[in-house]
Order: structure tokens, then C-alpha cells, then sequence
């Protein structure tokens, strides 16, 4: 092991009226809510690429952040570097899972021989960490957005050459994720969608791109892996359009191919608020069409029309998801993956414990909060009751399938039928909201 985060020591929870900076004040890993612990309700991860890739750079400057893999004389060497860190971090952090695209733990490599090589040579070296320390894959991912190759997509290139390196990506990732006890494993299509329709044959690129994820699906099938395939909803950025719009676009889509009993998706509240939804709108969409799979908690900044990818510090916005998610049965081989990145200012390597830190107890407040509100039953009591006439005579006639629309229609006006309006109380069932959020 390193010492990356020499003089940091394993975070533990030490209760709300700490003052150590370095500890969880709400985030109890053993305590019991609505029947399970707080880990195994939020099976939290921690990304490899914002935390241990990313070297704080934006377009208008260079990297703030100095790692010492950042610097390293071979790709190999970076490799080790940064997964000795990482493993140092999952290890103090004391969070259960990380996620990584292949790219991030074998290096930015010209040829498919050499990454096919290098992330060989890396999962042996994962396995035996994972081994040590006990931390668990929540999902791998293969990377088809970073490399020009890619630059017009993946699966949905329109070079077929293009198009069968990136199967071969997906094939090694979907090994290594297997070989290393992933749970799961996803697709974000960050460029599969276009820049502009001049150039671009929209349905020849949906029908490859459904014809390949059949295709990822059989594969999963034959080598026995038995996690959920995800997609990652996201409108736009870097692709003008992205053919994975919002949950209910992806739907869409897996429906057009016959996929939806075998994909899922992963959701970012990040890319729901570009896409003009809410991250509760979001979680109750893939609850209510059967897709939800897992989450990449973050957050956007609300001036910015881009992807921020902030620590997600918002407790009523995750409380209002969570009381969307919690009554289906939560999460099962998903997990709250912190897809964030500290600012490129916080250029400290302890400025990632502190974010993680702060994601972790937001979300275990927020989950104690949302346990709150579906124990007193106040919100869902007062949906039933305002739905409660679908139960009745009316409503069930309404939806018979014996009925016609004409007969609706003649039954309304011959019973004098003239529909009012009843309250919706929604600042009182905000209020509600606030009053269980501690």
C-alpha cells in the first residue's frame, strides 16, 4: 500500500456533534432503516476517473491537481501508482464498491493491442487489491468516447472498422467486469448521437446500435454474467444529441428491440436536470417502466448548461428520489456510485476525502429523512385518497376494456357528470417534506 493519504485515518462514523472533518456524522453503515442497514440500502462507490484520472484541467487551463501518477514515466507505472492510491482511498474511505471505464485503470492507449494488453495485466493486479482489502466492483465500463476513433461514436460509428473495435472494447470490459466480481455492467453512450443530421443516417445508427446491444446481451448471457446491462441517460454534451435522451427515451428504444426485460438504466441527476427533469422524475420513471438498475449520484451547477458533476449536497433533492425509490425495493445489484469530482481549486489530495465525506452523509440523511416520510404515510395517504375514485364504479368503468369511448361519453352526460376541481396541497405536502429533513 502507499501512503498517498499519509496522516488520514479510516473514517468512521462518529455521530452528528463531531467536529473531526474526518469522520461521518450521519452515515452509519450498521444502523437499521425500514428494515435494512444504511450500506446495504445505498452500497455507495467511488469512480476512478474523476477522483484518481482527472488532473483538474478544463478548456481554458492546464491540470491544478499534482499526483504523483500524473507524472509517472510509463503508462505502467502511472497504472500502479494510481491504483495503490485508489485502494488506499476505498480502504480509509470505508465505502463498499468502485467503479472504473477500462481506460482508467490500464491508461489512454494508442492501439486495441495495448489496452487489451495493459487492462489484462491491470485486472490481475485489481483482483489481487480487491482480495486484500475487501472493496467490490459495483460495474465496469468500456470507454468509446475519449479515443478520435470515436469521435462520430461507437456502436453507432458510421465506419463499421470503427464500430467492431469498439465491440471488441466492450467484449475485454465485460471479461474483466466478470473476472472481478462486477455487479453490474454499463454502456454510456457519451457520443453515440450526432452533431448535426447533414451527415447522419439517424435510423441506420439506431438500428446498428439496437442490433449490437442485442448483441451485448446474448454475450452476457453466454459467459454466465449475471448483473444487470445498464444505459446511462444523458440529452446531450458531448454530442449535440445523444440517442439516450432521459429514461423514457431509452425505453423507447430497448421496446423497439425487444430489450426491455433485459436492460436497465443508470441514472445521474446531473443529466436529468439537462435534459429538463427532475432526479426524482427520473427514479419514479424507471421504477414505474421496470428499468431501474443503479445511480450515479452527483449534481449540476443550476446556472450552467453542462455537465458540473458536483458532490450532490442537496438533501431534499435526494430525499424527494429516495421516496420514489424506496417503495419499490430500492436498489438491488445497483449502488450510488459518486460519479463527482472535487473543484479544480481544491487541488488537495484530502479535498477527496472531504467530498466523499459530505456526498456519504447527505445521503444517508437524506435516506433517514425519506424513512421518515414513508413511516408516517402522510404523502402516500393523501395520493391514495385523492386517486381513490379510479377504485370506485366510475373509474373502473372508465378503463373496462368493454367500454367504448362513446359509451364514457353517453354515461357522462346522461348522469349529469360535471367534474370539479379538488386541491392539490402541494405547499402543504412540501412542508411535509421539509418537516422530516433533519
Amino acid at each position: 500500500m502507499t501512503t498517498y493519504f499519509e496522516g488520514v485515518d479510516a473514517v468512521k462514523y462518529e455521530g452528528p456533534n463531531t467536529t473531526n472533518p474526518f469522520a461521518f456524522r450521519y452515515y452509519n453503515k450498521d444502523q437499521v432503516v425500514l428494515g435494512k442497514t444504511m450500506a446495504e440500502h445505498l452500497r455507495m462507490a467511488v469512480c476512478y476517473w474523476h477522483s484518481f484520472c482527472w488532473d483538474g484541467a478544463d478548456p481554458f487551463g492546464q491540470g491544478t491537481f499534482e499526483r504523483t501518477w500524473h507524472n509517472a514515466s510509463s503508462v505502467q507505472e502511472a497504472t500502479d501508482l494510481k491504483m495503490d492510491a485508489a485502494f488506499e482511498f476505498f480502504t480509509k474511505l470505508g465505502l463498499p464498491y468502485y467503479c472504473f471505464h477500462d481506460v482508467d485503470v490500464a491508461g489512454h492507449l494508442e492501439t486495441p493491442d495495448e489496452l487489451s494488453n495493459e487492462l489484462a495485466r491491470a485486472a490481475d493486479r485489481l483482483a489481487q487489491k480487491q482480495e486484500e482489502t475487501g472493496v467490490k466492483l459495483l460495474w465496469g465500463t468500456a470507454n468509446l468516447f475519449s479515443h478520435r476513433r470515436y469521435m462520430a461514436g461507437g456502436l453507432t460509428n458510421p465506419d463499421p472498422e470503427v464500430t467492431a473495435t469498439a465491440v471488441r472494447q466492450i467484449r475485454e470490459c465485460m471479461d474483466t467486469t466478470m473476472k472481478l466480481g462486477g455487479e453490474n455492467y454499463v454502456l454510456w453512450g457519451g457520443r453515440e448521437g450526432y452533431d448535426t443530421l447533414l451527415n447522419t443516417r439517424l435510423n441506420t445508427e439506431l438500428e446498428n446500435f439496437g442490433t449490437l446491444l442485442r448483441k451485448v446481451v446474448e454475450y452476457k448471457h453466454k459467459i454466465g454474467f449475471k448483473g444487470k446491462i445498464l444505459i446511462e441517460p444523458k440529452p446531450h454534451e458531448p454530442s449535440y444529441h445523444q440517442y439516450d435522451f432521459d429514461t423514457a427515451t431509452v425505453f423507447g428504444f430497448l421496446q423497439r428491440f425487444g430489450l426491455e426485460k433485459e436492460v436497465h438504466v443508470n441514472i445521474e441527476p446531473n443529466h436529468a436536470t439537462l435534459a429538463g427533469h427532475s432526479f426524482a422524475h427520473e427514479i419514479a420513471t424507471a421504477v414505474s417502466l421496470g428499468v431501474m438498475g443503479s445511480i450515479d449520484i452527483n449534481s449540476g451547477n443550476y446556472q450552467n448548461g453542462w455537465d458540473t458533476d458536483q458532490f450532490n449536497v442537496d438533501i431534499k433533492d435526494i430525499t424527494l428520489a429516495l421516496i420514489e425509490l424506496l417503495p419499490s425495493g430500492g436498489l438491488d445489484t445497483g449502488g450510488f456510485n459518486f460519479d463527482a469530482k472535487v473543484r479544480r481549486q481544491s487541488s488537495d489530495a484530502v479535498d477527496m476525502l472531504h467530498g466523499h465525506i459530505g456526498g456519504a452523509d447527505c445521503l444517508a440523511r437524506a435516506l433517514l429523512a425519506a424513512a421518515d416520510i414513508i413511516e408516517k404515510g402522510e404523502i402516500e395517504s393523501f395520493k391514495a385518497n385523492r386517486y381513490k375514485g379510479w377504485e370506485g364504479t366510475l373509474g373502473k368503468m372508465i378503463l373496462s376494456k368493454e367500454t367504448s369511448l362513446a359509451d364514457i361519453a353517453d354515461h357522462a352526460k346522461k348522469e349529469g357528470i360535471n367534474g370539479t376541481h379538488n386541491s392539490g396541497r402541494q405547499e402543504h405536502l412540501e412542508n411535509l417534506i421539509n418537516l422530516s429533513i433533519k
